[in-house]
């Protein structure tokens, strides 16, 4: 078949164009299994070479970023920032700090990222960047003056109307901070829009902080509704105990649903009785502790399994929802096959691509509930862009308000995305769904905009 031909013919060029970035492959690889119905249904699309530019980043900016430690030790990390894609508005994106970041991996992001954009239905395009730096076991000192040497050259290529960062791994609202600082001290423009995930009282938005995670449990309620299913007194699984994966849990219990297991990078525990949310978040948020003393402090039935993943608990119990809130490609096909036997209803990805695509498989072919991240992790895009509003009007939201629009926002999403799947024929399909909205949305202003 020709658009067959077609998409693997230029799935086999965009490897050839970027060797060895095999978290982009994947990426790309996933979105264009989607993609053969769209083309036979908008042969213009073909026409246009639309594939071939969505793949290809608009910008890839890499910088060296120089600085002294506080032994006054001069340090080099790289910076980064790719400027995927523009057709619905300024870029909108991330920055990570973690020495796992490549130019494979920002590219990997930001491509997830112009479509996850797009589902939200608001007028931003894609982008990610980041840097190889390491915050963990950094001063606040030190952590300051990498932030500065960052933006004294990325605030070249950013700005309201260009490029608007916010945070992600390793970047909260403390580097939010020193890099806004530097933006302003450099262009001597108190430009608030420039950069999202600020500090509340310097400009940010309220929800922004639980934004991620509230969205995933907004967007995974409207999947268990489609099965006359709720959180009330669901078992579920959170990865993770950062940012994403503390106020998935927080809205969970809200929801009346029990959350029993959760991880950082030195293990998992299994809380058969309920994770208590107040020490979890004391112990990682304040103490800035390993998730082990979790368990020490909690007692009773609680277990640690050191150097695991909470994929690899077991267990007699039912699991009804897992929430992937981590980091890429955790789930492996192994462990979805035993989310599978413990009854899983749902799974929706809190983090970026965290279910390796053997799993997604595993999961589809079971009948299990799949929401990907690129729709069930919309929820802090679009508070960043609700951000930007205020920011643009000068205005600051109450938190009821900006809670209520994220909430509308995933409903929109989950509408958009099921609404998709039904029209390319294959109903409750969410992967499907969303790369399919998607991508028609970004093709379309693509098409309008002339060959930019």
């Amino acid at each position: 078949m020709l658009n067959r031909t077609t998409i693997e013919d230029i799935y086999a060029d965009t490897l050839r164009r970027n060797p060895g970035e095999v978290e982009f492959h994947q990426a790309v690889r996933e979105v264009f299994d989607s993609l053969g119905r769209v083309l036979e249904k908008n042969p213009q699309y073909v026409q246009a070479s639309i594939l071939e530019r969505i793949c290809e980043p608009e910008r890839q900016i890499i910088f060296r970023v120089p600085w002294v430690d506080d032994a006054g030790q001069v340090r080099i990390n790289r910076g980064f920032r790719v400027q995927f894609n523009s057709a619905l508005g300024p870029y909108k994106g991330g920055l990570r700090f973690h020495p796992t970041v490549l130019l494979g991996t920002v590219k990997f992001l930001g491509f997830e990222q112009v479509f996850k954009n797009a589902l939200t239905g608001m007028p931003i395009g894609g982008g990610k960047g980041g840097s190889d730096f390491d915050p963990k076991g950094r001063s606040d000192g030190e952590i300051m003056r990498f932030c500065q040497s960052f933006m004294t050259e990325a605030y070249r290529h950013i700005g309201e109307y260009t490029d608007v960062p916010a945070g992600d791994i390793g970047v909260g609202a403390r580097e939010i901070g020193y890099l806004f600082g530097q933006y302003k001290r450099i262009t001597n423009r108190y430009e608030s829009g420039v950069l999202t995930g600020k500090g509340v009282t310097w400009g940010g938005s309220l929800v922004r902080t639980e934004a991620t995670g509230y969205g995933a449990v907004f967007f995974t309620e409207h999947m268990l509704a489609t099965r006359g299913r709720s959180f009330d007194g669901a078992r579920v699984l959170v990865s993770g105990s950062g940012n994403v994966a503390v106020y998935a849990i927080e809205k969970v219990h809200a929801l009346g649903g029990i959350v029993v297991g959760a991880s950082d990078s030195s293990g998992a525990i299994h809380d058969p009785d309920g994770i208590d949310l107040a020490l979890l978040r004391d112990i990682k948020e304040r103490r800035r502790e390993r998730i082990s003393v979790y368990a020490e402090e909690r007692g009773g039935r609680v277990k640690f399994l050191p150097g695991a993943s909470v994929w690899d608990i077991e267990s007699d119990d039912r699991i009804d929802v897992a929430l992937p809130c981590a980091t890429q490609n955790e789930i492996s096909e192994a462990q979805a096959v035993k989310l599978v036997a413990s009854g899983v209803v749902a799974v929706a990805e809190g983090a970026n691509m965290p279910t390796t695509p053997g799993a997604i498989r595993v999961l589809r072919e079971a009948g299990v509930l799949f929401g990907p991240g690129k729709a069930a992790n919309a929820g802090g895009v679009a508070t960043s862009a609700l951000e930007m509003q205020q920011n643009a009007s000068r205005d600051s939201w109450g938190f009821e308000h900006t809670e209520e629009r994220l909430s509308e926002i995933m409903a929109g999403i989950h509408e958009r995305t099921a609404a998709t799947a039904d029209e390319y024929g294959v109903p409750g399909d969410y992967v499907v769904g969303a790369n399919i909205a998607g991508f028609t949305r970004v093709a379309d202003a693509m098409l309008a905009l002339g060959v930019i």
